[in-house]
């Protein structure tokens, strides 16, 4: 039996309808408190967890949020598969605010303050991460956004600047000039923690605006009123696309993300504290014993 199907929402995006059999969840990890409570229940005949990556009311920074902590709960609730729904910002004029981008890859403008991995304090791994992305649920996702009838993209370059603030004209232009997409704020450390996790992770990234190169049309510059007005209007789409591709990943994986940490970890068991052991044995209880 397929296990349990992940929704993190973003900006806009704090709840799901129509989830039967709800609970709400707290969940204790080693990493500390999660964004909030996980919703979970059943949706379209597949078990859900939903959790609101901001909480609720949208209280948290892209910059304060326990991505760590967010992705362990994911997992210690038997999540094996994560859509997560985002705002974005377009770096080309083909890609227009109200399209739904499902990226393929990943640039980190971050800075080292978020913590993007479960290892170190005596124990290394080093992922494959060079596809950041689960093809099969990426596939699924556009197929749906498709039926939906949303303006879908598959494939393409997120930018994970950040943040809090927007990007100034320079950076914009930069990063046109590199031949990247959309740009954002949160989804490279999920990315990188489910595929730690084996957890298949995709993205929905909702398209609200130009970013500020969009020097010659009304969208001269980002206004956090464009943003919230066009960020509504993806909301609903996004739950019909989540509602309609759930049927479809009711079966086993048959991926590379369900066993990405397959001899990657290189440091000896011997080696590695009992504490840190007893800590991640959710995560690499399969290969150290």
């Amino acid at each position: 039996m397929a296990g349990k199907i992940g929704i993190i929402g973003g900006s806009g995006f704090y709840n799901i309808d129509g989830i039967k059999d709800v609970k709400a969840i707290k969940v204790k990890t080693p990493f500390g408190d999660p964004s909030g409570e996980y919703v979970t229940g059943s949706l379209e005949g597949a078990r859900v967890v939903f959790l609101a990556r901001h909480d609720k009311g949208h209280v948290l920074l892209p910059g304060e949020i326990n991505y760590r902590a967010n992705i362990f709960g994911m997992k210690k609730l038997g999540v094996e598969r994560i859509i997560s729904v985002s705002a974005c910002g377009s770096l080309k004029e083909e890609l227009k605010p109200l399209d739904i981008v499902v990226p393929s890859q990943f640039v980190d403008r971050t800075n080292s303050g978020r913590e993007m991995t479960f290892f170190g304090n005596g124990i290394v791994a080093h992922i494959q991460f060079s596809d950041p992305v689960c093809p099969h649920l990426s596939k699924e996702l556009y197929d749906a956004g498709i039926k939906a009838g949303a303006s879908m993209h598959l494939g393409g370059t997120y930018v994970n600047m950040e943040g809090p603030q927007f990007s100034t004209k320079a950076e914009s232009c930069l990063y046109r000039s590199w031949g990247m997409d959309i740009i954002g704020m949160t989804n490279l450390a999920e990315a990188k923690l489910a595929r730690e996790a084996e957890i298949c992770y995709a993205t929905l990234a909702c398209i609200t605006d130009y970013d500020c190169w969009h020097m010659d049309r009304t969208t001269e510059s980002v206004s956090i009123e464009m943003i919230i007005q066009n960020l509504l209007k993806n909301v609903g789409v996004s739950k019909r696309i989540v509602k309609l591709v759930l049927p479809k990943l009711a079966k086993k994986r048959d991926c590379v993300c369900a066993s990405a940490l397959k001899d990657s970890i290189v440091t000896r068991p011997d080696a590695i504290p009992a504490k840190r052991k007893k800590e991640l044995a959710l995560i690499i209880g399969k290969y150290v014993k």
